[in-house]
């Protein structure tokens, strides 16, 4: 170093960078060392290396190298220690295990988090959604914000099992006329159904009829049907068995509805003996009796496909005069563009009416005459001619094969009316009255009744009568559930227009 102190700037340059690579630093005096003790302290680390020679370039190079090791090192640690190869001899079984047992399937070992303590890991919790067809078909049946562990297996079946078999009827409308919500619960979102009322007098069958229709055969004990039909007590004090409306629907998906008696003359009887409160519309028992029964016909009116009027003899002509009350006072509502043809063929345009069936149950020998049939064909047709219900065209006991020997053509006007003989036990009684001292051979066959079985026509009706055209009930299509709430807002229309009636009557 000159005494000029030219070669002063040297500490600096070339000649102090080769003494930090060579390890020989001299400490200059005091006043000539710049860097200062801290400087010194920074460097010792570097130093401190296993003495090989750097390669040139900035030191940031070796950075990367050691916070991560090569693919070749980081596998070598998992081959020799007994606690990281562990989870690798279990990669087949946790394949079977749930989602927070283990990561992804098909995942390489290096990429697949080990489990660092004995709860899963946050990156297992919150992994990728698995590949395999299990998980995808239990996921389909849960909502969006269910969590990845929670997985029910009966989730996604639910959808897919049969809808709940109902074993007895239930109530739609109670003996208070008030609408009941307990059917909810069995109707569904779809929209082929069938929907099926009955009104007649009391006494007449229609909770049995229904039951036979629906869900019972008549080998059957009748306490066991689903419609519960009149006892021995009650028929014997002249009671009644049903009140509002009833509510029953099969697997097939065809709605049944029961009603109580038309004009009843029981219900009339437990009204004045009990001293029920009226109305205040009403100031007359039996004024209340008509006008619960005109309610209820009205409502079938609106909201069945099909509606049976059952007797038990031919023919009381205050059921048509009834059936006409009934049909002013049904509420006006809009049919479909293709369902706006009356029975007499006239366009109606802007109303829905039912179908209508009439039975005559309890028929006896002589109705079956094809003679009286065609006679009862044409008493009905003259009746309703100038009402707009549906009464003939749909239903047909030609096409039964009940009277062979008849022609298509044999009943010029053919209502919608079908005929079910006294219910009585086949079998044993059948021999029985067939005589005891009779040839063998003849005393096996039954005797002539002149008209099929009553289990033979039970099981023709029905067909006929889940044949009937489903039309559409408004201008709109229903579902069972859409039904359902479309009946209730009807009913409460039906009563308010019955009251309005009532008390207009009371006025004039």
């Amino acid at each position: 170093m000159s005494e000029s102190g030219h070669s002063q700037p040297g500490m600096y340059g070339q000649g102090r960078r080769r003494r930090r690579r060579r390890g020989d630093r001299d400490a200059g005096p005091p006043g000539q060392n710049l860097s200062g003790p801290s400087r010194d302290r920074e460097y010792q680390p570097r130093e401190r290396r296993d003495g090989s020679e750097d390669p040139p370039g900035p030191v940031i190079q070796k950075t990367p190298i050691i916070l991560a090791k090569p693919p070749g090192e980081r596998a070598k640690p998992s081959q020799h220690a007994p606690v990281s190869g562990a989870p690798v001899l279990e990669k087949p079984i946790m394949l079977m295990k749930a989602r927070d047992d283990g990561g992804k399937p098909g995942t390489p070992p290096e990429v697949t988090p080990q489990p660092s303590g004995p709860g899963p890991s946050k990156i297992e919790r919150e992994g990728q959604r698995p590949t395999q067809p299990v998980y995808q078909i239990q996921n389909r049946g849960m909502g969006a914000s269910a969590p990845s562990s929670a997985v029910d297996p009966m989730v996604g079946q639910s959808k897919l099992l049969p809808p709940e078999k109902m074993k007895h009827s239930i109530k739609l409308v109670d003996d208070q006329m008030n609408w009941c919500d307990s059917a909810m619960e069995y109707l569904r979102d779809q929209t082929d159904m069938l929907v099926v009322g009955v009104i007649g007098l009391q006494g007449t069958g229609k909770s049995t009829i229904m039951s036979l229709l629906s869900a019972n055969t008549p080998e059957e004990d009748q306490r066991g049907y689903v419609f519960r039909a009149q006892t021995q007590e009650i028929k014997e004090r002249g009671g009644n068995q049903s009140t509002g409306i009833d509510f029953f629907i099969t697997q097939e998906r065809v709605i049944f509805l029961d009603t109580q008696p038309m004009l009843s003359p029981s219900i009339l009887d437990h009204l004045i003996n009990n001293d029920r409160k009226l109305p205040p519309e009403y100031n007359l028992p039996h004024t209340y009796v008509e006008m619960q029964s005109l309610q209820i016909a009205a409502f079938l009116f609106t909201v069945c496909h099909v509606v049976i009027v059952v007797q038990d003899w031919f023919t009381d002509l205050n059921v048509y005069r009834f059936l006409q009350t009934a049909e002013m006072l049904k509420p006006s509502t809009p049919s479909a563009s293709h369902d706006s043809t009356g029975s007499s063929g006239n366009d109606d345009g802007a109303e829905y009416y039912p179908h209508i069936v009439f039975l005559q149950n309890k028929a006896r020998r002589d109705d079956f005459c094809p003679r009286n049939l065609k006679n009862m064909h044409m008493v009905i047709d003259k009746l309703m001619v100038h009402s707009h219900l549906k009464y003939k065209g749909t239903l047909s006991m030609m096409d039964c094969n009940i009277f062979p020997g008849l022609g298509q053509n044999y009943l010029s006007t053919e209502v919608n009316m079908f005929l079910l003989p006294v219910q009585e036990n086949d079998g044993e009684e059948n021999l029985i009255k067939a005589g005891s001292g009779t040839y063998p051979l003849f005393s096996l066959l039954p005797g002539y009744r002149g008209h099929p079985s009553f289990s033979t026509t039970v099981s023709k009706l029905r067909s006929q009568i889940l044949a009937m055209p489903r039309c559409q009930l408004s201008h709109t299509i229903l579902t069972e559930k859409n039904w359902f709430h479309y009946a209730a807002r009807i009913w409460d229309g039906v009563k308010k227009s019955t009251a309005l009636s009532e008390y207009s009557r009371l006025l004039s």
